[in-house]
């Protein structure tokens, strides 16, 4: 392991102070460690127990890995993900894994999904260019090795990248896995000649100029302009993820609505049945690259009910074997926790719990459809207004008795992570100095509520259905309700609200309300695809409308100049100090307009394993969905 050994020297080099920390991210990502990796040990998240949480995986002498390079044979990331108690396992042996989601995925294809629940059912099936381990670190997957200056594959200057695919991999129909199916990737998400495609992705891969391919195992991808981010577009749980070519008929332009419940991937399973809004049903992937992989011989995904309903399917009943993203107050989940059959597992991560604000108007009707981005929101286009609702959310009260330990109050849309969490911003709880704010702006008192040029200040403030969100509705409308506005609560079951249909009006896509609450957070330590939420784009592109088909991921329809050419920035920056100071000016921008209203950093996982399933094999991150390695998966013997 040389490439570790002089990763390890850097290391000691780091810790010493024979090198300051700019010389460590400079050398170790021309060692192939990756941007990632870099940032996370030269910010001292390199140990157990680190106050990020993450725990660097080590290498066999104990110092820090640096990014793995998987052989051919060894197949990619199955080989580099966390694998305990697989010793001597053959494919299928350990039967059925049965896992609950109260969010139940509408699709499977993961460049047109909205939410993390559609991302995790296409999970299983479809995989990226590489992967992220917990810490950080970018490991292969469809690659043979992670590229960097050091072994050629990574233009110094960082304008262009080459990708050696594994050979031999096929896709679960039996097609060779080329690098036309990478060329094609590119082409078919930054398609926008046909409305079909949507793809989310269309801003972090449009960093592409081109992509050749010289034989079917090489990949030479060219960017825009030369970016500490290249590895973007390629990797973790959002963005990276290859599409099979000749499943569309080689059309970029071919929307292939099959393709949405049905994919075809080179994962370890593979669709027998998909009812939305319900059920997921996989089998093993017989074409899958990893002859004793994966274990379990058939996974079921069963999606509705709520949160508390899930977490006592495995931590009670023992029904179930797994349960994401159990958003239940503590004081309910731990008598689940004493039954004795299972456990919490908690991953500190980057996810931040909102309320999103609405800029444009969504009762007005324009060209067939509703808060159109050039209608301004009667009330929220106000910044005495937004500014009051900000100082009007009691952070501390929602964290403390919502969600607790792990789970704090934050003033920042980026957080998590030391790198990039600003230091100029805070929350103030006040009810006093919000009203003022109002008074002194003109929204003065009429009866039990605020009224300005006639305008009343009423509000539809939705979410989905979960226990604690309908709680946290309820101490947020009081607090505004003592504002003088008029608060009007919506809940909206899941599959719904995250569903991504053109037809669906009550989706995030399309905000038809004036405050929206979820989570979704930071992807990568370089997180352009989720910066992207507020840039506008040339014309408003970016925006979520109509005419894009609801594509456009600027649902709040905010648009500020320097935030725009801040985003463009970021796309450009070759240094990590670079990047840095531009996401947290731009978080700046997002915290100082009150364009949202940040309330908990939320735990990128936390979900309750059965006693029997190995929990160390869960590698979830605030980089990667938690079903990312379910090759690796296994029962305790």
């Amino acid at each position: 392991m040389e490439q570790g050994g002089r990763f390890s020297r850097l290391y000691d080099e780091l810790k010493s102070g024979a090198i300051d920390r700019r010389t460590f991210i400079e050398r170790s990502t021309a060692l192939g460690v990756g941007f990632t990796a870099a940032l996370f040990v030269a910010n001292g998240v390199g140990a157990a127990g680190s106050r990020n949480g993450f725990a660097l995986y080590q290498g066999q002498d104990g110092t820090p890995a640096a990014s793995p390079a998987a052989s051919p044979a060894a197949g990619g990331s199955g080989a580099a993900a966390p694998s305990v108690g697989t010793e001597g396992k053959t494919r299928g042996q350990d039967g059925e894994l049965k896992l609950i989601q109260w969010q139940a995925p509408t699709l499977a294809s993961p460049h047109v999904a909205t939410g993390d629940k559609d991302f995790l059912a296409g999970s299983l099936v479809v995989e990226p260019v590489m992967h992220y381990l917990p810490d950080g670190t970018l490991i292969p997957c469809l690659i043979t090795e992670v590229p960097s200056v050091e072994n050629g594959l990574l233009e110094k200057d960082l304008s262009k990248v080459t990708f050696k695919i594994i050979p031999d991999v096929t896709w679960s129909d039996g097609t060779p896995l080329t690098s036309k199916d990478f060329k094609f990737t590119w082409q078919w998400v930054t398609n926008t000649t046909r409305s079909s495609n949507l793809s989310i992705n269309q801003a972090v891969w449009a960093v592409i100029k081109d992509i050749e391919t010289p034989d079917d195992l090489t990949a030479v991808v060219t960017f825009n302009q030369p970016s500490a981010a290249w590895f973007d577009p390629f990797s973790g749980g959002t963005n990276g993820y290859i599409y099979p070519s000749h499943v569309f008929n080689d059309d970029p332009t071919n929307g292939n609505d099959a393709f949405l419940t049905a994919p075809i991937g080179t994962g370890p399973y593979v669709i027998t049945s998909f009812s939305p809004n319900d059920q997921v049903e996989y089998a093993i992937n017989e074409k899958y690259r990893f002859p004793d992989k994966p274990y379990f011989s058939k996974v079921t995904l069963k999606g509705g009910g709520d949160a508390a309903s899930a977490a006592r399917a495995v931590l009670e009943t023992g029904e179930y074997d797994y349960a994401w993203n159990l958003q239940v107050e503590p004081s309910v989940l731990q008598p689940m926790v004493d039954v004795g059959k299972g456990s919490m597992l908690v991953i500190q991560g980057t996810s931040v719990e909102r309320l999103n604000l609405n800029f444009s108007d969504p009762n007005k009707e324009v060209d067939g459809q509703r808060s159109e981005m050039n209608t301004p929101n009667p009330v929220l286009s106000d910044d005495a207004v937004r500014k009051a609702l900000n100082m009007a959310v009691p952070r501390d009260v929602i964290a403390t008795q919502f969600y607790g330990e792990g789970e704090p109050p934050t003033a920042n849309i980026l957080t998590g992570l030391k790198a990039f969490d600003s230091p100029n911003t805070s929350w103030t709880f006040d009810i006093d100095a919000a009203s003022k704010i109002l008074d002194d702006a003109g929204w003065a008192m009429d009866g039990d509520t605020r009224k300005k040029d006639g305008v009343e200040l009423k509000v539809v403030y939705a979410t989905t259905i979960n226990q604690v969100r309908q709680k946290t509705q309820a101490v947020v409308k009081q607090a505004f309700e003592k504002l003088g506005v008029n608060v009007q609560l919506q809940q909206i079951d899941a599959g719904i609200f995250f569903d991504s249909s053109a037809g669906n009006d009550q989706n995030t896509g399309h905000f038809y309300w004036d405050i929206a609450m979820y989570t979704s957070g930071a992807a990568s330590t370089i997180p352009i695809s989720f910066m992207s939420n507020w840039y506008a784009g040339p014309d408003g592109k970016n925006i979520s409308q109509k005419s894009n088909g609801w594509a456009g991921v600027n649902s709040a329809r905010w648009v500020n100049a320097d935030y725009d050419a801040a985003f463009v920035d970021l796309g450009k920056a070759t240094t990590f100090e670079a990047a840095n100071a531009l996401l947290i000016k731009m978080n700046d921008l997002i915290i100082d307009n009150v364009v949202l209203i940040p309330q908990v950093n939320r735990a990128a996982g936390k979900s309750a394993i059965i006693n029997t399933l190995v929990k160390d094999n869960v590698a979830g991150s605030a980089f990667e969905y938690e079903y990312w390695n379910m090759a690796n998966w296994t029962r305790s013997s």
